[in-house]
């Protein structure tokens, strides 16, 4: 189950906090002005979710003002829910969607899980989030899935005509992948970045698997040391969704693991830049 996630160069903190995404803002001159001014007007909340398991600590983003968006499910990876994906939330909400982006690890522990300075690469710690990880069973994250895209449909500012959009970094791209199967009534868009090995497996559980059940178009963006490790793996899941007959990108970027996230010693920001360009286009052609 866990295999999947130790790749090297995953050596990831949490010191991304909002003041240091500021300066990094700033420092970035004009060209990062407008994004920067397009967040400000974004609405953030710390929400509860209550689940099948119980109630889920989550961060929830929408537009400022009046109107509705489509919604949008944002799994974080291993490391959870953290200023980072906070940081991510909100850029996405600023773009026209209201994000939900929760602390998966709720059945052990409030969000955020890990401190400062915290070393992937270390084993104590990286079993207390393998322990956290195991805590989540394939139907309590089915129900998970259903209550987070019920809890978004809730919410005055999501437009429940249009189709909604999951989103996933490294374990969370499998969890895209069965919470596109878990809603498919609602989800129409599924993107995974950095999903790791754990995407194709030869378990009968494996996500590829449940491709079938899904209604939805995929963008799946692998890292190119997955890819060295299980080069055949893109050609099983573009073998998958052919025969299910599903639109999907499957492409392998010129980075390592972790590299969408910032605040991890592997973020790359073009290869990162690139893959949000992607994903951006993924929803405009299908949250419609």
């Amino acid at each position: 189950m866990c295999d999947e996630f130790i790749h090297p160069g995953l050596v990831t903190d949490s010191r991304l906090s909002r003041r240091t995404f500021g300066l990094s803002v700033a420092g970035a001159g004009v060209a990062a002005t407008a994004p920067a001014l397009a967040q400000s007007n974004v609405e953030e909340k710390d929400v509860t979710v209550k689940t099948a398991d119980g109630e889920c600590d989550a961060a929830l983003f929408y537009p400022k003002g009046k109107g509705t968006w489509a919604a949008v499910l944002m799994w974080p990876d291993i490391m959870g829910l953290r200023p980072a994906f906070r940081d991510m939330g909100r850029r996405l909400a600023a773009q026209g969607y209201v994000v939900l982006v929760p602390n998966p690890f709720y059945r052990s522990a409030k969000a955020p899980v890990i401190g400062d300075n915290f070393d992937f690469s270390n084993p104590e710690q990286r079993a207390k989030l393998m322990g956290y990880r195991g805590a989540m069973t394939n139907d309590g994250v089915d129900h998970d899935a259903q209550a987070y895209l019920a809890f978004l449909d809730t919410q005055p500012q999501t437009d429940k005509k249009k189709k909604a959009g999951v989103q996933g970094y490294c374990m969370g791209g499998a969890l895209s992948f069965r919470s596109a199967a878990a809603v498919p009534a609602r989800i129409a868009a599924v993107g995974s970045f950095h999903g790791g090995n754990g995407l194709v497996t030869d378990k009968p559980d494996s996500p590829h698997l449940l491709i079938a059940r899904t209604n939805a178009a995929y963008l799946v963006c692998q890292a190119q040391n997955d890819d060295a490790s299980n080069p055949k793996m893109k050609d099983d899941l573009k073998a998958a969704f052919a025969a299910a007959g599903k639109t999907a990108t499957v492409d392998v970027y010129a980075a390592n693991h972790g590299w969408c996230v910032k605040g991890g010693q592997v973020y790359n920001e073009a290869e990162a830049e690139r893959a949000w360009a992607a994903l951006t286009a993924l929803y405009k052609t299908n949250l419609t």
